[in-house]
């Protein structure tokens, strides 16, 4: 039986880069499955890009746990203090002004 455990399920190559790099700095070892899969994207459908982590069956709850909040933050927005407009939680300034984050 393997010690590795799927643990989510990234959109595409670059997510999943970003993620086990991320994990891997809180010292966990990842793996990526279904990354050579991107070559053939013309010819499968689109959720057969997906790449899965796998982590091993010790780090399971603890890369879970930093996933989800992954998940909560990525849906999250808010407004700039100087225009008002809404940005995505990946901008760390404001995309129409350059204006920061309201407190």
């Amino acid at each position: 039986m393997s010690d590795w455990i799927p643990v989510f399920e990234a959109a595409n190559s670059l997510e999943a880069h970003t993620l086990k790099g991320a994990l891997e700095s809180r010292g966990m070892a990842v793996q990526l499955r279904g990354e050579a899969l991107s070559g053939a994207l013309g010819e499968l459908p689109m959720d057969v890009a997906q790449v899965t982590l796998l982590v091993q069956k010790r780090d399971w709850q603890r890369a879970r746990a930093f996933l989800q909040e992954y998940q909560q933050k990525e849906k999250r927005t808010w407004h700039c203090a100087q225009c008002g407009e809404e940005n995505d939680a990946s901008f760390e300034i404001c995309w129409r002004c350059g204006g920061g984050p309201k407190d």
